[in-house]
């Protein structure tokens, strides 16, 4: 059969080929005019949001850190200050690879592995856009080496910062205290966006108690910046508010004669203005370097601070719980007196030894064959333990803690400070709590001797000896004397009275005061080596405290110098003067030495007569100006 030959239609396949020419234009049609109304709708309808997006490619609103407020002594003395240093700053969202960037940065600055462990600790706290400190204190030769490389490290810059200076070393450490860099907790505490250029803040003592008034409030500048996110220049600002100069109560210079009396000893030194419950020194020995923790203390230091035998870290004055001994006896004298219980004419003879009835058991004075006849003048005089065991006994344990808590001890101060510790005035009922155990008659007896479970700080004796020293008016121990913004009024603080002691016969006062005056005036005095020869009168009681219990034979001395050093006695010395219109309460705790009725004469000597040279002066300037 033979084949049929298709013969091609083409006008049909031309209509074909139009036909799919056609549904391309169309589709290329829609396809343009679905874009030129997407562009339409971006820049007509959506032109705000993404010209202000285009805007922050090239702006951007950078946080201003305010200028920390200084800290001066009462007389103008600077305590701590800023200075400026050479930073050297890291934007972490600007770095390409920032493990690679911190080691090649180590061939060019010095950078130890405390500045990358600080460093990291600041990465997990802060934005990618914020800037980091990765060294503080630059030295001239680092910042001209990093100039040189500059180019090589995109997002890495040197910045001008103000790093805060402690002048005088750990002379003022816990007083003042320290900054450092902030931690975790401490960012969930703060306001954050008031901290967002900061990387410091207040840890301890003053820097730490009035941290919102040091710290100010931060400011904002607007910058343009570069393809590279260098700033080029500013365009808006938000100036910052700079934190408020402190002004201290404490006299600098007594500082330094008050550490220095303790001639190396471990100890606390509180002195206080009766008249206002200014606080004028307040020592704590050994101390500790706060610079250290400006920079950023590494792990090894920290832990050598606080592994030494000396607890440099330990704020004695604030936080040292002591027995206080014989310290106590004058106040509980003044209960016993407005009670009835004694008279100053009242007199037993000591033997040595006080016996309750019923009881075997005997309670030794410190003097192995007694006192003899002693009345209140003299027990307080020659710290007769006998005499206040009889006290003890007559008046109980009852009113031995009203009295005690009416001069403030068991309870913080108030001072402004953080971590006050309360001491111990233990009673029935804390002993139960506390011990578990029921109160005997023997624990009341040892409790007026200022041993046993009481315990007291420093600060708390020396506000207590200012109470006596006023005859009971009371005032809240304080530090900050005024604060004043630079340019601004000065606002001084007021001191803040609290209700007084009020006794039945005012002269009590005067009794208990003249039996301390013997402390120093008798040659059988505790005090008397305090030394004569003065141009001042001074009211004085000295205590020892035992840290350990020693059983010995009461017909043996108790030699000190044959315990190792850290089992040997405490000794206290409270003081005020001049008695009749008083300058300075005093109190001096010196550990495992008796060099605290030394010290006080060498504080005294400096301080009146440093008051006395000023009256004189003033008196002089007066007639001259007259």
């Amino acid at each position: 059969m033979q084949k049929r030959i298709a013969i091609k239609n083409h006008q049909r396949e031309i209509q074909l080929i139009m036909r799919r020419v056609m549904s391309t234009l169309i589709i290329f049609a829609g396809l343009i005019f679905l874009l030129v109304i997407r562009l339409a709708y971006l820049q007509i309808y959506k032109n705000d949001v993404y010209a202000t997006q285009s805007t922050q490619n090239w702006l951007d609103l950078v946080p201003v850190e305010p200028t920390r407020g200084l800290i001066y002594d009462r007389n103008g003395v600077l305590l701590a200050d800023n200075i400026s240093v050479s930073s050297l700053d890291v934007v972490p969202a600007q770095v390409p690879d920032l493990s690679k960037t911190l080691s090649a940065l180590r061939k060019v600055i010095l950078l130890t592995d405390n500045d990358l462990v600080q460093f990291q600790k600041q990465l997990k706290q802060h934005r990618r856009f914020d800037e980091i400190p990765l060294k503080l204190r630059l030295s001239e030769e680092e910042v001209a080496r990093f100039a040189e490389n500059q180019h090589r490290f995109p997002g890495v810059r040197i910045k001008a910062r103000l790093m805060r200076r402690y002048p005088f070393g750990d002379r003022f450490a816990h007083v003042v205290g320290y900054v450092g860099r902030i931690n975790a907790k401490e960012l969930n505490e703060i306001d954050q966006t008031n901290y967002s250029a900061s990387h410091y803040i207040g840890k301890l003592g003053i820097e730490q108690f009035y941290e919102k008034a040091l710290h100010g409030k931060v400011g904002y500048e607007e910058t343009e910046n570069d393809a590279s996110g260098k700033p080029i220049r500013t365009l808006n600002e938000i100036k910052a508010i700079p934190g408020k100069n402190l002004y201290l109560t404490i006299d600098s210079n007594l500082q330094i004669v008050a550490e220095r009396a303790l001639d190396g000893h471990r100890g606390a030194i509180v002195a206080i203005d009766p008249a206002t419950g200014q606080v004028l020194a307040m020592v704590s020995e050994p101390g500790f370097d706060p610079n250290a923790f400006v920079l950023g203390i590494s792990y090894n230091d920290y832990q050598a601070l606080q592994a030494s035998n000396e607890k440099p870290l330990y704020d004695r004055a604030l936080r040292g719980l002591y027995p206080p001994a014989s310290t106590v006896k004058p106040f509980l004298a003044l209960e016993a007196l407005n009670e009835g219980s004694i008279t100053p004419q009242d007199s037993i003879y000591d033997a040595g030894w006080f016996q309750l009835p019923n009881s075997t058991h005997r309670f030794h004075d410190w003097q192995r064959y007694g006192h003899g006849t002693v009345n209140l003048d003299k027990a307080i005089a020659y710290s007769c333990d006998t005499y206040f065991y009889r006290l003890a006994d007559k008046i109980g344990i009852r009113r031995i803690n009203h009295i005690l808590s009416q001069f403030g001890f068991g309870t913080p101060t108030g001072i402004d400070l953080d971590h006050e510790l309360s001491g111990v005035v233990a009673s029935p009922e804390w002993k139960r709590k506390i011990k578990g155990a029921r109160w005997y008659d023997g624990d009341t007896i040892i409790s007026v001797i200022g041993q046993g479970y009481m315990q007291a700080t420093p600060l708390q004796l020396a506000n207590a000896t200012a109470i006596l020293a006023n005859h009971g008016k009371r005032f809240v121990p304080y530090l900050l004397q005024g604060e004043q913004l630079p340019g601004a009024h000065y606002n001084e603080q007021k001191p803040i009275a609290l209700d007084p002691i009020v006794l039945n016969d005012e002269t009590h006062w005067d009794t208990v005061i003249r039996a301390m005056q013997n402390v120093v005036d008798l040659p059988q005095g505790t005090g008397y080596r305090f030394g004569q020869h003065r141009k001042y009168t001074v009211a004085s009681k000295t205590g020892t405290a035992q840290i350990t219990v020693r059983r010995r034979n009461p017909n043996e001395e108790d030699n000190q110098e044959a315990l190792p050093e850290k089992l040997r006695d405490h000794h206290w010395f409270i003081t005020f003067a001049p008695v009749l219109q008083p300058k300075i309460a005093l109190v001096i705790m010196t550990e495992n030495s008796n060099n605290a009725v030394k010290a006080a004469r060498i504080i005294l000597d400096y301080y009146l007569e440093a008051e006395q040279n000023v009256n004189r002066l003033s008196q002089k300037t007066e007639k001259t100006a007259s």
